[in-house]
């Protein structure tokens, strides 16, 4: 039996193929299916949008509401000024379902093997190729890096890397340290995404095969696994990128607080002309 696996197997394609070029431009199969999980995103929100009703409904509908209140209220509560995370709403919503619909889109039946064109599949997971998510966590990471320092202040935003006396001399190496670890977020947030999803493919097709004829049957417990996953991986990356986003506008705010709050002595009372 293990001879027969060895000689044969499921197909499981770890990079993404080329399918066809626009202008030039080559356009992968992940960045296809990209395109089609965008659009069938944005038609299913505009859907859900014109049928909101003061009344909660109940359904997809109610579901959709949720996601989006849980999103929201979790920006604002990472701010100590709520109304600062408020005007970043927008994109972590739209993240959030942007990753949620890619991860869940990428299980239906169809997607991989099934279409075939110049033999590569037309269809594939747009989180499940590095290069996408890479662009995903690039994107993301841009914008907490603008608005921290347009929050914060170039100078405040630099110095929250660097905690403690200045005098030790420990002060500056740790700052840096700081700063390298800071770059590499984006490298994590790609990384953890893409292997998520790509291992929970692998799952899926070598169950998938191993069932033959009762492959729907055998991959059916790790397909409602993946859909749990897909929905825990669209809230890990929207949460790290709220958290280090918040991080650096909370330490800018705590400092302006701690010096608007300080208390008023006699003596800093007096004019320059009295002291």
């Amino acid at each position: 039996m293990f001879s027969i696996f060895a000689r044969s197997g499921p197909v499981i394609y770890i990079t993404s193929k080329d399918i066809f070029t626009i202008h030039g431009v080559q356009i992968t199969n992940s960045i296809f299916y990209g395109w089609i999980c965008g659009l069938a995103l944005m038609i299913t929100l505009i859907l859900v949008a014109r049928r909101i009703t003061v009344r909660p409904k109940g359904g997809f509908i109610q579901l959709v509401e949720s996601g989006v209140t849980f999103i929201t209220n979790l920006v604002e509560s990472s701010f100590n000024e709520p109304e600062r995370g408020t005007k970043y709403v927008p994109y972590f919503v739209t993240l959030f379902f942007f990753i949620l619909f890619n991860n869940w889109l990428g299980l239906v039946p169809g997607v991989g093997e099934a279409f075939k064109i110049g033999g590569n599949p037309l269809l594939r997971p747009f989180t499940g190729d590095l290069n996408a998510t890479l662009a995903v966590g690039v994107v993301t990471m841009g914008l907490v890096y603008v608005s921290s320092i347009r929050e914060a202040g170039a100078k405040d935003y630099i110095k929250h890397f660097f905690i403690g006396n200045p005098l030790n001399p420990m002060y500056l190496f740790l700052g840096l340290v700081e700063m390298f670890t800071d770059m590499t977020r984006v490298i994590s947030l790609s990384i953890r995404l893409f292997l998520n999803v790509t291992i929970g493919e692998i799952v899926i097709a070598v169950f998938a095969y191993l069932g033959s004829f009762f492959a729907p049957i055998t991959a059916a417990p790790f397909t409602l696994i993946e859909l749990f996953v897909g929905a825990l991986q669209a809230y890990i990356f929207v949460i790290l990128s709220v958290m280090y986003l918040a991080i650096a506008v909370n330490h800018a705010t705590a400092n302006d607080h701690d010096l608007t709050d300080e208390p008023v002595t006699e003596t800093m009372r007096l004019t320059p002309e009295k002291a």
